[in-house]
């Protein structure tokens, strides 16, 4: 795998021959056709769970490494109106003024219940999900193994607050965990003496976030607090080191990443404290039952999106996990239209969000990788997974392109562009989508999977593939009949995203060109 990467990269860095590419790293309109309803994106159909799997990989040198490999399932819904992310929540509550607790007495009050909170499984909707991917390979992400860099950042104290890695010695009898190492949350706990917390936002499989109020300065924040387990605090100092990298570099935040206002160990647990966002992008689409954006918020997010992910590229960062979860609406209020239904002969409409602000900020770093770093086989989650990740041909920055496209694509739909949980079938949808492999990448892939061609294409289906898997691949349309070319802005739009979601990672656009691209410089006028 390394040496497919190294082979790959002279070619794919000829995309980015800016300068900023070489300096040191320190330094739904109306009238819009309506897809398939059985096109719903969708998630698990019981319960919400967390699962992953400690895996090795052998490097080019021959270093075993342990690789932890995560489930894309969401995390569990709380109280929280709608599903909340990283460093995100889409209810503002005030302020809490109940008396201060001690941590003996929170967990006091905690103890009957410690044993299920870290297990919380509540059931997801019945309609519009997206489906969960198995286990093993669809929607993981690989995390790094921990390199040298990590014992650097138990010292540093560059952040914005001054605070280095710290250890809060308070009530050390007292017991903090849950069986499986997550920190047991509490309303009214203190975290590090200056963080009151109010309520859990989210839960992964490397932690908790909760929502919680700065009591020197009265301002809410969002605080990710990871598992007490060496894997993943490792992991989450690879996390730091990056989210420290992108706040030196651009302390005004003109490039629009979430920023670490501050890190500490408590209780060894690393935690990683953030100005609290709205709501990620998934959760306004699904309470907005998956209506399109307005063609002209497609374009603001777009080319801020762009911007991000240059940034990152600028400083040979690959982020490897974008995915619309991974994007924080900066405010959620939204006003009310009345769009009429289309196929109604009585005139009927229904009520569509329409978002006040489109200012949106990335997020979650965990997975963001060092061009000339370690790379794992399988990054990004499924659904924005590029074909030579699914190949094995080695990924670099040209996989965050292919995930942004297929991220403006679900803009312009509401829904996922590939709806699957199967290498082969996946490859499937690309070509119905995308049109076929070209000859370059295709004698690529028959060299590095043979197992998914014959006789020089695509080996689908396969005799054994059920009639379901036909179906849905049969049912995906081409990028031309999804966003029909019917006035100049969706010719630009269709053009730009082609460029995206091309299948050689060589030909793909690269970010950086696709801020210049003509579809910018277009005046949208706004729309429903």
């Amino acid at each position: 795998m390394q040496t497919a990467v190294h082979a790959m990269a002279p070619q794919l860095l000829a995309q980015y021959s800016h300068s900023s590419l070489n300096r040191p790293l320190n330094g739904n309109s109306t009238g819009m056709p309506t897809p398939p309803a059985t096109r719903k994106r969708k998630r698990a159909a019981h319960q919400y769970t967390v699962s992953y799997s400690e895996v090795q990989e052998v490097d080019s040198a021959g270093k075993v490494r342990d690789v932890i490999v995560i489930d894309d399932t969401p995390p569990p819904t709380t109280a929280s109106p709608s599903t909340s992310h990283m460093f995100s929540t889409s209810y503002q509550p005030p302020l809490y003024s109940a008396p201060i607790r001690t941590r003996a007495r929170a967990a006091q009050e905690a103890q009957a219940l410690s044993t299920s909170v870290s297990s919380i499984t509540i059931p997801g909707p019945a309609a519009k999900k997206r489906r969960r991917d198995i286990a093993d390979d669809a929607g993981t992400v690989a995390k790094r193994p921990a390199t040298g860099h990590l014992q650097q950042l138990t010292a540093n104290k560059s952040i914005a607050s001054g605070s280095g890695a710290t250890i809060d010695e308070a009530s050390k009898e007292v017991p903090c965990d849950d069986k499986e190492g997550h920190y047991i949350v509490v309303p009214d706990d203190i975290i590090h003496r200056r963080y009151r917390t109010v309520r859990l936002l989210g839960q992964g499989t490397f932690g908790k976030v909760v929502e919680a109020v700065d009591t020197e300065t009265n301002k809410k924040v969002a605080i990710k607090i990871i598992r007490a387990i060496p894997k993943y605090r490792d992991a989450s100092k690879m996390e730091v080191r990056v989210l420290q990298k992108l706040k030196e570099r651009d302390p005004r935040n003109i490039n629009k990443c979430i920023h670490l206002i501050q890190w500490f160990d408590h209780r060894n647990h690393i935690c990683l404290v953030s100005e609290l966002l709205g709501m990620c992008v998934y959760d306004f689409l699904k309470e907005n039952e998956f209506a399109p954006f307005p063609r002209h918020h497609i374009q603001s997010f777009a080319k801020q999106l762009l911007g991000s992910v240059a940034f990152l590229h600028d400083l040979h960062l690959i982020h490897t996990d974008l995915k619309p979860e991974n994007i924080l609406l900066v405010n959620n209020d939204y006003r009310t239209a009345h769009i009429p239904i289309p196929g109604r002969r009585n005139g009927g409409t229904k009520a569509k969000r329409i978002l006040k602000s489109t200012e949106i900020r990335l997020i979650d770093f965990g997975s963001a990788t060092f061009e000339d770093e370690y790379h794992s086989n399988v990054v990004s989650t499924r659904h924005y997974r590029a074909p030579e990740i699914i190949l094995g041909l080695g990924w670099s920055y040209p996989c965050d392109a292919f995930s942004l496209g297929c991220i403006l694509v679900e803009f312009y739909t509401g829904m996922a562009l590939f709806q699957t949980h199967d290498n082969l079938e996946h490859l499937a949808m690309m070509e119905q989508v995308m049109g076929k492999m070209t000859e370059r990448f295709l004698r690529q892939g028959v060299r590095s999977k043979p197992e998914f061609f014959k006789e020089g294409k695509l080996d689908w289906p396969k005799p054994k593939v059920s009639r379901q898997s036909k179906k849905d691949v049969r049912a995906c349309r081409s990028l031309q009949e999804i966003i029909h070319p019917r006035d100049s802005v969706n010719v630009h739009f269709l053009d730009l995203v082609k460029r995206l979601l091309t299948f050689d990672p060589v030909l793909r656009i690269s970010v950086r060109d696709a801020l210049a691209h003509p579809y910018f410089s277009l005046k949208i006028p706004a729309e429903l």
